[in-house]
């Protein structure tokens, strides 16, 4: 979790410097807006990887309640 969360503030502090770069701002503002656009990206990147985890929880929980449990009873006797 700690790598996918450095990896979104790395994506969003490259894109709020972009953006900043693109608009021909100062440094100082370029810099402001890269550091708030990694603080953005890593709570929607922190949001997503629990909405993402939970779903993964839910479809294996599905996925073992509707496999059968054998039972002894269950199988037909050999001859």
């Amino acid at each position: 979790m700690k790598a996918l969360i450095i990896l979104g503030a790395i994506v969003g502090f490259v894109i709020g410097a972009g953006f900043g770069l693109a608009s021909s701002s100062p440094w100082p503002a370029t810099l402001w807006r890269a550091c708030a656009a990694a603080l953005m990206a890593t709570i929607l990147t922190r949001w997503w990887n629990r909405v993402w985890l939970e779903g993964l929880r839910e479809s294996l929980d599905q996925r073992r309640s509707k496999r059968p449990v054998p039972t002894p009873s269950s199988h037909p006797a050999k001859k």
